[in-house]
């Protein structure tokens, strides 16, 4: 019996020892790895054998799944052309270190920047609400909503309630929300409600089972993006999801604060182009007739305007390309840039770009919330306030609520809006939508903005990061060492 028993642990330990082998192979050749992220998760499948095995399994790739991304790329090379600008609507002379921030982002998403578009930056979370609630009423062609949480909350109900009353009178209306994200309306009657009217509903990136999932793709992949396209020209982009500011499900730090613009234009195809993609990857339902039948901008409605573009960006696009489209914006920069975001959990590359700006004289401002509601990402991104702060980067904490805002302006005259954070969650793992633009006038409003959190801020002070006790440091560096791993 003995020499039974050792033979078949000898196996397991064999076994044991051919699979943790294989996984060390996998990270060796998988691409885009950087080396830290290569040595810790080798790391953690030496060192902790099953846990290590199980984490790298569930954590370790960044896919959707085979299929997923076949059925996603027969979707891409079936999208038809944007419709063709009048003659002498697309172009604007940039100087050459702007015009190439448009050509990163046309290498991203393949969308021209486009001219003639009009924008105009909501003043809060509700107003913004009523704002899209008034154009799903005035709506006669199509409503497209894609939301990464929608709350059966007031706010939530109101938009559900335009909807509703759309897809009564004979509007095509669609509403796609994340699995995870969204998951309180997707079990509640408002989506019953919603589905009984007519409504076309569906969930982005379902879990199903936990057991199973991670066989075919990432179980933490989410559709992060925050979309809505109504009669193909007009739309919104911004930080701000389907819910009321004091965000029920976190309250303890609320109010949630956003940014959200409204536009018009020719833009806000491309916009389309991401919301349809995202579509029929979920349902099927095949979205390129529609495509294909937009009308072309009205003569002379391309002519001025503010110059635009689309970028979509997640874990089936270029590799880095948001962060890429941060660091060059960074880099761009001569007199001005400030960054607002609520998650600052960088790569080397935009950290290095966001001290260089600082170094080389631009007046560089870091804005965040002081109350994170994530931990982790709140010690992490405190573990980089010391190098960001020798360099030069005024670091300013919000004090009015959990400062969600998505913005970053360079030398009053570039912007960038929507829905990414900086972080290694949106660079790899989240489908994010954002415009970045290049016009004086909207530039002004959201630096104004800006400067409107800056009143409800504190300023961090080197002396005071100094200061931190022992262990306070070493929690935030060791939280920050785990960025590589995801």
């Amino acid at each position: 019996m003995m020499p039974a028993m050792s033979t078949y642990s000898a196996v397991i330990l064999l076994l044991h020892l051919s699979l943790q082998l294989l996984l060390v192979v996998r990270v060796l050749l998988r691409p885009y790895r950087d080396p830290a992220a290569r040595i810790a998760w080798i790391v953690v499948v030496l060192a902790m054998p099953v846990i290590g095995i199980l984490a790298y399994l569930l954590l370790g790739e960044v896919s959707i799944g085979k299929r997923r991304m076949a059925r996603l790329a027969r979707i891409q090379q079936q999208l038809p052309a944007l419709p063709a600008l009048p003659a002498g609507g697309s172009g604007q002379a940039l100087p050459d270190h702007q015009a190439a921030l448009f050509r990163v982002g046309q290498s991203i998403s393949g969308f021209a920047a486009c001219q003639g578009n009009q924008a105009q930056l909501l003043a809060d979370s509700n107003h913004t609400i009523a704002s899209m609630v008034a154009d799903i009423d005035a709506a006669q062609q199509h409503v497209h909503l894609l939301f990464y949480i929608w709350l059966p909350d007031h706010n939530g109900s109101r938009m559900a309630q335009a909807v509703i009353r759309a897809a009564q009178r004979g509007v095509t209306c669609r509403v796609l929300v994340d699995d995870v994200g969204s998951r309180d309306l997707l079990h509640s009657p408002l989506w019953r409600q919603m589905q009984a009217a007519g409504v076309k509903l569906a969930a982005a990136l379902p879990v199903g089972n936990p057991l199973l999932r991670p066989f075919s793709g990432r179980i933490d992949l989410r559709n992060h993006r925050k979309i809505v396209v109504i009669d193909h020209y007009t739309g919104y982009c911004g930080s701000q999801n389907c819910a009321d500011p004091e965000f029920r499900i976190k309250p303890r730090f609320a109010p949630w604060v956003d940014a959200v613009i409204r536009i018009g234009g020719p833009v806000v195809q491309q916009t389309q182009r991401l919301f349809a993609t995202d579509w029929m990857l979920a349902t099927g339902e095949n979205l390129i007739p529609l495509l294909a039948s937009t009308p072309p901008p009205a003569e002379g409605s391309t002519r001025g305007g503010i110059l635009a573009q689309a970028i979509g960006t997640g874990p089936t696009a270029r590799h880095s390309a948001m962060p890429e489209l941060f660091v060059v914006l960074m880099y761009s920069a001569r007199h001005t840039l400030t960054i607002t975001t609520p998650y600052y959990v960088p790569d080397e590359a935009l950290q290095s770009a966001l001290c260089a700006a600082a170094q080389r004289g631009v007046a560089t401002t870091l804005q965040l919330p002081a109350r994170n509601d994530s931990l982790v990402v709140s010690a992490a991104s405190r573990s980089y306030y010391a190098e960001l702060l020798a360099a030069g980067v005024v670091i300013a904490e919000y004090h009015g609520g959990l400062l969600h805002s998505k913005l970053l302006t360079v030398d009053e005259e570039v912007c960038l809006i929507g829905s990414a954070n900086l972080d290694r969650r949106s660079f790899e793992l989240n489908y994010e939508n954002n415009l970045l633009c290049h016009d004086r006038e909207l530039t002004a409003a959201l630096r104004q903005r800006q400067q409107q959190y800056l009143q409800h801020c504190s300023l961090v002070g080197a002396d005071s990061v100094a200061a931190w006790p022992l262990w306070r440091r070493l929690w935030n560096n060791a939280v920050a060492m785990l960025g590589p791993l995801l």
